[in-house]
């Protein structure tokens, strides 16, 4: 069985991949190695955090490792939060404050186009590779939904009259950034 480090500590995550993946392979969290480190979150892109958390996993504990980075890219905010989306707000890293921060930002526009983008770094066999995901929809003007994280409440995908936060998580996981990325990832893994 194939042991594959996740180099995150968020349940929601670990438990939203651990459902995707083939049951062969084993994902662990970094409590699960170890590791209690916050691994720092640096770089000026989604692909370079996602780039660092894994290196750093595979660098200090030798397993291979995929990490993966996140953000919301709002056009008419030229793209913020994007790299910055956890702490939009603040360091304290609240959903709620960082929801309330964009819908302000966007009280006057008409534009409410944005993105969510993940990208996945994965190190293996002495390779690393990237998988990135994006799902294209809109901001709405209030928060709808109990389910989700982040910004889930306040967008709505392409196509869709639900927030991420009003789906089910399967339902969420079928169209949502991190599904797709996820989904290349594991195809990826198949083929070995």
């Amino acid at each position: 069985m194939l042991q594959l480090v996740f180099a995150s500590n968020n349940k929601n995550k670990i438990k939203e991949i651990q459902q995707l993946v083939p049951s062969d392979i084993r994902i662990l969290s970094l409590e699960d190695i170890g590791c209690d480190v916050d691994i720092p979150e640096t770089a000026e892109t989604i692909e370079g955090n996602a780039i660092l958390k894994a290196n750093y996993v595979t660098k200090n504990y030798g397993y291979p490792c995929f990490a993966d980075d996140s953000g919301l890219e709002v056009d008419a905010l030229n793209g913020e939060p994007g790299v910055y989306s956890a702490r939009y707000a603040g360091l304290q890293r609240n959903d709620d404050d960082n929801m309330i921060k964009v819908l302000t930002n966007l009280q006057n526009q008409s534009n409410r186009k944005a993105n969510f983008k993940t990208v996945i770094a994965l190190n293996l066999n002495g390779e690393q590779h990237l998988f990135t995901g994006i799902i294209n929809g809109e901001i709405i003007h209030e928060k709808r939904g109990t389910n989700g994280f982040g910004y889930d409440p306040i967008f709505v995908a392409e196509g869709y009259h639900k927030t991420f936060a009003e789906l089910s998580m399967e339902e969420k996981s079928a169209i949502s950034h991190r599904g797709k990325a996820v989904k290349q990832l594991i195809s990826y893994l198949q083929k070995m």
